[in-house]
This record gives structure tokens, C-alpha cells and sequence, in this order.
């Protein structure tokens, strides 16, 4: 039997803030994704305003490569052309594009640095909430290490080794420690944090253009 999502189905309210774009060239654009607002078009009618559109507005050749979650905010990379957009995907399927985000912790983690290798997979039953799964599951890997502490919270950067769906959430819920302002996953934390506390902070992978390797990054908004 089919058991009741326990996932309230969010208010979609998108910010309305201009477009930030961090880098543009013949092949590339790179951009400061704020948080609440979708990648690419929801399935439900509201949801049709994202950041894809946003962007075809002003850059008409914009193509999709990767996502942020909607909570998400930070550095994300379009591309302007079918042979960059193959050349990107493949940067990141054969993990050569390197991520690192930024992340307020519920709570104060023991140790200074660690890796979270844990497999995750749908929990079908609670959609969209993802979990760990040692059978079904994908594996994932993600290292973090803490940049600041509070009494009550932990400042930590994120690397993922993996790119699965909500891994960074899952991954630190496990150790016990979600992010701040997780709506799924630690929905007690919302009323103080009304954003999702995770911030992709830098971008590194090779150019499609020159194959050269270039970063970009976006400043931490909390």
C-alpha cells in the first residue's frame, strides 16, 4: 500500500532578483544562482519560472549541463553551444568537474575533517526525500571539513565525489548533523533559517573552448 508523502508540497515563491552572471564567453555562461529558484520548469503550472528561462531571455543560446536543487544557491554553468554542452556533460559524468559548497550544520560535528561514503537511493514512499540504501542504493562519497564553529552549529566545506540527488543532505543527516534550513530534512530548523543553508561555492572543470582548466566561484551569502 502507497503511504502518504510526508513532504509538504512547497510554496513556490521565486525570488525576484536580477540575473547574476559570474563568466560569459562564445561557449560558456557561469552563474550566481540564488536560492528558491528552480533550474528548469517544474512539472506543476506555477513552476514555470526558473533560471533557464530567466537566462534564454537575455541569452537565447543558454543550454542546460547540470542543476542546483532549488534550495541551492551558487555557481552553476550553462552552455552556449551542442558541442560545449556535450564537452560539459562529459566533464562532469567522468568526474573531472570538480564542486565545493559551503554549509551551516545543525549542531557542533566531532573531528575536524572526514568522508561520508554512503550509498542513497529514492525513498519511493516519501518522495522526493532521498535515503541511505546499502541495497538498492548508488554509491556516494562526499568529504567535508569544518571552517567554523558556533555552540550551537558548524560552518563545513562540502566536496562530492558523486553527484547523486540530495547527497549533501543526506550525507550530513547521517552523521547526525542536517543542514540548517532543510525544509525534507530537518524541517525544526526552518523557522530560524528560512533558506536552505548550502551554497555551491566554487566550479572547477576544463574549458570546451581552449581545454583548459579554469574555476569560477560565488561568494557565501550567509
Amino acid at each position: 500500500m502507497h503511504k502518504p508523502s510526508l513532504i509538504p508540497d512547497f510554496a513556490y515563491d521565486p525570488p525576484d532578483t536580477p540575473l547574476s552572471i559570474l563568466h560569459e564567453d562564445a561557449a560558456i555562461l557561469v552563474l550566481d544562482k540564488p536560492a528558491g529558484l528552480l533550474t528548469v520548469p517544474g512539472k506543476l503550472e506555477n513552476r514555470q519560472d526558473c533560471l533557464i528561462t530567466r537566462l534564454r531571455a537575455a541569452r537565447w543560446d543558454a543550454l542546460l549541463v547540470h542543476r542546483l536543487d532549488c534550495d541551492t544557491s551558487g555557481v552553476i554553468i550553462f552552455a552556449r553551444t551542442r558541442q560545449a554542452q556535450g564537452f560539459l556533460g562529459q566533464e562532469f559524468e567522468q568526474r573531472r568537474a570538480q564542486k565545493a559548497y559551503v554549509a551551516r550544520l545543525k549542531g557542533r560535528i566531532e573531528g575536524e575533517s572526514g568522508t561520508v561514503d554512503l550509498p542513497l537511493g529514492s525513498d519511493w514512499d516519501y518522495r522526493p526525500r532521498q535515503k541511505v540504501d546499502h541495497t538498492h542504493g548508488r554509491p556516494a562519497q562526499t568529504d567535508w571539513q569544518v571552517i567554523g564553529r558556533s555552540e550551537d552549529e558548524t560552518r563545513v566545506r562540502l566536496t562530492p565525489h558523486t553527484g547523486r540527488s540530495h547527497q549533501l543532505r543526506v550525507h550530513m543527516l547521517a552523521l547526525g548533523h542536517p543542514i540548517l534550513g532543510d525544509q525534507i530534512y530537518a524541517p525544526e530548523t526552518r523557522a530560524a533559517h528560512p533558506r536552505l543553508m548550502l551554497h555551491a561555492e566554487t566550479l572547477s572543470l576544463h574549458h570546451p573552448a581552449t581545454g583548459e582548466r579554469v574555476s569560477f566561484a560565488a561568494p557565501v551569502p550567509f
